[in-house]
């Protein structure tokens, strides 16, 4: 009994071990889902940063992004990295560059075929190029389409949580 007990919770641990990331590591959303976090407004500091795999300068500056939410996780404070690859790549290039790169941050995949329909409601400024990042809070509305170096990143942050 105790065998087939143990041998039952064995089982369990190595199918939950086996369950793949995007099963509780990416959410799949369409533009919806973004426009309603960044109308959010309350003591919360937001980081949204757009990004993609394929996109080296985004690639670099992931690792700040994965520090930033580890020096700030006992605030009011929110990181959200938007993966702009293609849905259809998420389990043999998002999920494995998720893996590689122990990203801990919450990922959602956007979505949407035509970014056109949605790129000036993130910002008017932005002409899609990617990295990209929006820094807000109900006191202040940050973009950037740029890529960031860990200094200025945190500098900013910081000067946003405070104010």
């Amino acid at each position: 009994m105790k065998r087939n007990i143990f041998s039952g919770c064995l089982f369990l641990l190595l199918i939950t071990l086996a369950l793949p990331v995007s099963a509780n590591k990416v959410k799949i959303v369409n533009f919806s889902h973004v426009k309603q976090l960044l109308n959010t407004k309350n003591d919360t500091t937001y980081v949204i940063n757009f990004w993609a795999t394929w996109c080296v300068p985004c690639r670099t500056e992931l690792p700040y992004f994965e520090k930033i939410n580890k020096i700030y996780s006992n605030n009011k404070f929110k990181l959200v990295l938007i993966s702009l690859d293609f849905p259809s790549k998420i389990e043999s290039g998002l999920i494995p560059f998720i893996k590689a790169n122990e990203l801990k941050a919450e990922i959602w995949l956007l979505d949407e075929k035509d970014p056109n329909t949605w790129i000036d409601t993130v910002n008017k400024t932005w002409s899609g190029a990617i990295p990209a990042t929006v820094i807000y809070n109900k006191n202040s509305n940050q973009f950037y389409e740029k890529a960031f170096e860990f200094e200025e990143l945190n500098s900013i942050i910081k000067n946003t949580i405070i104010n």
